[in-house]
């Protein structure tokens, strides 16, 4: 357990520092692209031809950043469980420490529900600050759970149709995301986030989750008293 406990500790600590990288880079494009202000809708020349080509450098940037999480939980790993939680915690850590890295650096977001641009790859997503926090929050209480049973040793095997839930709520998700990252410059850009939608694709992992995951944990603690 205190092998488990110095990999969590060092992945954490990776997270973070990852969180102020991209925060940092944040901090030069927006004075670079937006002197006056971070704020939404964001104007059009963002996604004109003059600027697809920082747009390219920036996809290019999010893909090394995936590239540079799986190494490190492939390297932390010794097991496929192992590896998808260490994959979680990271990528939980880095996105939770990136929105707090923000706020010290530049004051922002004013409010967990100001917008912004989630992410590039295959499109734009945005929306609330709150939900990608929200998924980091149920990645990061993921992780750990896998880890702490597998150190129990429990196997802990989904069903076919747990297996399909997971990739729906996930899918979902995302969607909800997606369809905001359309509207990113339009005045009506609120009405395009969808909170049902997003909420009922979060429903399906967090149910899976408390069954076969969360559950085993409070059994075996319970146990342990």
């Amino acid at each position: 357990m205190i092998m488990i406990l110095k990999r969590v500790s060092i992945i954490v600590i990776l997270g973070i520092a990852f969180g102020y990288i991209e925060a940092a880079v944040v901090v030069y494009l927006r004075q670079i692209f937006h002197p006056d202000g971070f704020v939404f809708p964001l104007p059009q020349f963002i996604l004109a031809d003059s600027t697809r080509s920082m747009l390219f450098v920036e996809i290019g940037r999010e893909a090394a950043t995936l590239v540079l999480i799986l190494s490190a939980c492939l390297l932390a790993g010794s097991n496929r469980r192992q590896r998808i939680a260490y994959f979680l915690i990271i990528f939980a850590t880095w996105d939770i420490f990136f929105y707090i890295w923000l706020k010290v650096l530049l004051g922002w977001p004013a409010s967990f529900l100001d917008w912004d641009i989630l992410f590039l790859i295959p499109m734009i997503w945005a929306g609330p600050v709150l939900a990608p926090i929200l998924v980091s929050l149920v990645m990061f209480i993921s992780g750990a759970i896998i880890l702490y049973l597998d150190y129990l040793g429990k196997q802990i095997k989904l069903m076919q149709i747990e297996r399909f839930s997971l990739c729906i709520g996930s899918i979902i998700v995302v969607v909800s995301f997606c369809v905001a990252g359309h509207y990113v410059t339009q005045s009506d850009y609120l009405r395009h986030f969808s909170w049902p939608l997003f909420t009922a694709g979060m429903c399906p992992p967090l149910l899976v989750i408390g069954r076969n995951w969360l559950n085993p944990v409070l059994t075996s603690m319970s146990k342990a008293d």
